[in-house]
């Protein structure tokens, strides 16, 4: 059994070791799920002729999986954590791959359904597997090379998106089922390549609610509300508002992914030299922001550009995220990992199963309204990332844990 314990400065590339195992995992998930996301806006408006309340129920259903993520602890009963993340990938590429082949409302719920039963199983996973087999000491670095792998990915879909839709005319069939394969094919490979690496401490498969662990419970509600609001009306607003075709949206995605897999390695190496702490107060500083500006959009005669600018600025400080997955791995038991991973996202899920739908309602009334809201989400993350020590660790959760532990 291959040994979990090196630093990221030492690998080989493409070494039998549990990093380039994570790397392309991570190179699979976006295969599909970027082709996924890059399409749906122009799907569903152009194919399923769907308006702001069909999408915000459809991205309702699309978190019920986020939001029953603690199952995934049942499921650890019966297979270990690294074949449910393959399991839940090809979950993932089945659904994108029959997507067009259900355009209907109800066909697109269940087949969303499904992906997201994949997405969101194998984001629990992964960033328990990660937790678990990067160094604690360079883990930022190491997550920054994943996430800029990732972001390769997505920038290469995008670019094949572009190229097969503007000058060869592929469907949304073809590109559906086609991304949806790729990710099989690179799942395959992972699994015959990679070994079933040794975890060091057991995982807990009870469920695990610790009260030293409430700021990061906290952090996750507040961001789940917050990302879920630009994930779905942000990009259909580019579509309804500016009349964004599909090459369009895709270029804008692009220049995005092209900018998170150059920044993320660098991001990496901020929060190791500088903290958790000042990366959240920065991101969620920025983001107070930017959901400002978006809701001027509807009061000033601003053009597509700035709003691509806004677009392409807030995922720019939505790449400073996972500063929260780090910091919790500074204060979290070992044990505790994939099952606290996994309440994590049922947590960051609550807003997102019930918000899309209630705010397609008040988009179609006031759509400035949904952005002023996100800025308030946003402002509110600020003032808790306050709470989050300059150097965390068990025992020092928070400020006040001197006071109260």
């Amino acid at each position: 059994m291959l040994t979990t314990n090196y630093n990221i400065r030492s690998l080989k590339i493409f070494s039998r070791e549990p990093f380039w195992l994570l790397v392309f995992l991570a190179i699979a998930m976006p295969l599909s799920f970027a082709t996924w996301v890059a399409l749906l806006n122009n799907f569903v408006i152009e194919v399923s002729g769907f308006s702001g309340v069909d999408i915000g129920w459809l991205q309702s259903a699309r978190e019920i999986p986020g939001f029953l993520a603690v199952g995934v602890i049942l499921v650890l009963f019966i297979m270990r954590e690294q074949t449910l993340a393959y399991i839940s990938l090809i979950f993932l590429s089945v659904a994108t791959a029959a997507t067009a082949y259900f355009p209907s409302f109800y066909g697109l719920i269940i087949t969303t359904i499904i992906g997201s039963i994949g997405f969101h199983y194998y984001e629990t996973v992964n960033q328990s597997l990660q937790l678990q087999w990067l160094d604690k000491k360079t883990a930022p670095s190491s997550i920054g090379w994943i996430v800029a792998a990732g972001s390769g990915t997505s920038l290469i879909v995008y670019l094949g998106i572009i190229f097969f839709w503007s000058y060869l005319n592929f469907s949304f069939l073809t590109i559906y089922f086609t991304s949806g394969l790729l990710t099989l094919l690179v799942v395959a490979f992972c699994w015959f390549r990679y070994p079933t690496f040794a975890i060091k401490k057991e995982q807990k498969t009870t469920l695990v609610l610790k009260k030293r662990y409430w700021l990061y419970y906290v952090l996750q509600f507040l961001s789940g509300a917050r990302r879920q609001i630009f994930v779905v009306f942000a990009s259909f607003m580019m579509v309804e508002k500016f009349g964004f075709d599909v090459h369009q949206l895709t270029s804008l995605f692009l220049v995005n992914f092209l900018v998170n897999m150059l920044i993320a390695p660098l991001i990496g190496k901020y929060i190791e030299k500088y903290g958790e702490r000042t990366a959240l107060i920065i991101e969620y500083s920025g983001l107070t922001v930017i959901f400002l500006l978006y809701a001027g959009l509807y009061f000033f005669d601003w053009s597509y550009i700035v709003a691509s600018l806004l677009y392409i600025a807030d995922h720019v400080f939505f790449g400073l995220a996972f500063a929260m997955k780090t910091y919790f791995q500074k204060i979290a038991d070992k044990e505790d990992f994939a099952p606290t991973a996994a309440v994590g996202f049922t947590i960051n899920h609550i807003s997102a199963v019930f918000l899309p739908a209630i705010l397609g309602y008040i988009w179609i009334k006031n759509n400035s309204a949904v952005f002023f809201l996100a800025a308030a989400i946003a402002f509110c993350s600020l003032i808790i990332a306050f709470l989050v020590p300059r150097n965390p660790k068990k025992g020092e959760e928070t400020v006040l844990s001197k006071f109260f532990y």
